[in-house]
């Protein structure tokens, strides 16, 4: 049985058909990519897949167990986590405090630990810091651990917004567009991170992204979208030199 797996998925928005008989199936440790022009509908599938919207038809499987009506913090509690293609960062949080944040649905001290102070709690918080700083380390911005998120450029911002999906300790992790906005320096920057993060922890990894040489040097295997449905599944060789895929980017050639 495949790690995630999504069968058959189909989502309306009103009389508008976004995606279209969607499946996926994700080994462990396997990193696969998603990609198609701008509109596709990848990110609905993003937002599908961890519980935003739910599917008007179709069903996704994490582990064995359908959570397709689960909310997105059920979802992560299970083991799914995802960046997002616009940075959701909290203004007034330090680069720690974002971290650290997303750790405390896995704390076990509870309200009377938090009250009076415990020796659990003050163990756990203590874990919880210094596994939030490794993390912060691994992305390479652990320097800027006590400053204000917005005050980092925007690539680092970005890593930190990994090293938080992280801290949930994800079996899957989903990347939506991890690269937008970044310079070629900083994109060859984030594909090493995602190479040791993946070498690391060993997660299976989705991504969806728009620059073809970050899908195809770390993908193993490739999905393109057009208007909501897989028109090409493929090794990144196959999807390359795939007319059909080629003719969604470019479009057809007029005849003259």
């Amino acid at each position: 049985m495949a790690l995630l797996e999504v069968h058959n998925m189909t989502h309306w928005f009103g009389g508008l058909r976004a995606v279209h008989n969607f499946n996926l199936t994700l080994e462990a440790g396997q990193i696969r990519g998603l990609i198609g022009p701008n509109g596709a509908g990848k990110t609905t599938i993003f937002n599908l897949i961890t519980g935003i919207y739910h599917p008007t038809e179709g069903r996704v499987v994490l582990d064995g167990e359908d959570i397709t009506a689960l909310s997105p913090n059920q979802i992560a509690d299970r083991g799914m986590s995802r960046t997002f293609q616009n940075l959701r960062l909290w203004r007034y949080l330090t680069v720690l405090e974002h971290v650290k944040m997303a750790r405390y649905s896995k704390l076990t001290y509870g309200l009377v630990g938090a009250f009076f102070d415990t020796p659990k709690r003050e163990a756990e918080e203590k874990a919880s810091t210094e596994m939030a700083m490794e993390l912060l380390e691994l992305v390479g911005v652990a320097h800027w651990a006590d400053q204000l998120v917005t005050s980092l450029p925007y690539g680092a911002q970005r890593r930190v917004e990994l090293a938080r999906a992280l801290a949930t300790e994800p079996k899957v992790l989903l990347l939506d567009e991890p690269t937008a906005g970044m310079n070629p320096e900083e994109l060859i920057q984030m594909m090493e991170i995602i190479r040791k993060v993946h070498s690391q922890f060993g997660m299976a990894i989705f991504l969806i992204e728009h620059r073809m040489k970050f899908v195809m040097e770390l993908c193993e295997i490739i999905q393109t979208l057009n208007f909501g449905e897989v028109i090409a599944e493929g090794t990144p060789d196959e999807i390359r030199n795939n007319p059909v895929v080629i003719e969604a980017y470019l479009g057809k050639e007029v005849e003259t």
